[in-house]
């Protein structure tokens, strides 16, 4: 289970307040206006922003003091964070302790749509590509909480349920914990099993 329990971050003069309860291997869409901290949220869980005070907790070990590397996390952030030296098919293969699922990887690129794009660089992608290509790193990493900011905001309609039910799928069957940010409400329906709405300083699930 994920817990934070009483967490406070200062952020642009106020303080965010979050209290939440994820079971493993279940999915949660964050939604709210903008600026009212669910991007931060992610990255606290990450350990990109330090809190001021509270707990974050996963299967009871708490994070709070663990550096970002140590963390079972995979950030999917809004510019899909990849490098952009490398080809796409060797920012797949990072992030990983042994050989990289080559086939795994490549399956997946199959199915969204990308497998051609595999020897390029993320330059040379459209910022739909890039997207999918973040979402393959990103969930088909050995971490076991996932974290994606607005992973589905370049995608035309077809290409949107296309990655939503892969996402849906791949989190299923690997058993991950996935917290979504968007301000879909129709990603949230088709691809989440519980929804957080921030609506102020203090939120709570």
């Amino acid at each position: 289970m994920l817990n934070i329990s009483q967490l406070k971050i200062a952020r642009e003069g106020k303080v965010l307040c979050y209290d939440l309860q994820l079971d493993e291997g279940k999915i949660l869409a964050i939604q709210g206006v903008s600026g009212v901290g669910k991007s931060t949220l992610l990255s606290a869980i990450a350990g990109f922003v330090t809190p001021m005070d509270g707990t974050i907790e996963w299967k009871s070990k708490r994070l709070n003091f663990l550096a970002v590397e140590a963390r079972p996390v995979s950030y999917l952030f809004q510019d899909h964070n990849l490098f952009e030296h490398l080809t796409v098919m060797d920012n797949l293969s990072l992030g990983f302790s042994g050989d990289a699922p080559k086939d795994d990887l490549i399956e997946a690129a199959n199915q969204l749509k990308v497998l051609d794009q595999l020897e390029k660089r993320p330059g040379e992608l459209s910022g739909g590509q890039r997207q999918r290509i973040g979402l393959i790193r990103a969930l088909l990493r050995p971490e076991a909480l996932i974290l994606l900011d607005e992973p589905f905001a370049e995608l035309d309609p077809e290409t949107r349920h296309l990655t939503v039910k892969w996402v849906q799928k791949t989190a299923r069957d690997q058993g991950k914990t996935v917290l979504m940010v968007t301000h879909q409400s129709e990603d949230a329906e088709q691809l989440a099993d519980e929804c957080l709405i921030l609506k102020g300083a203090a939120s709570t699930l």
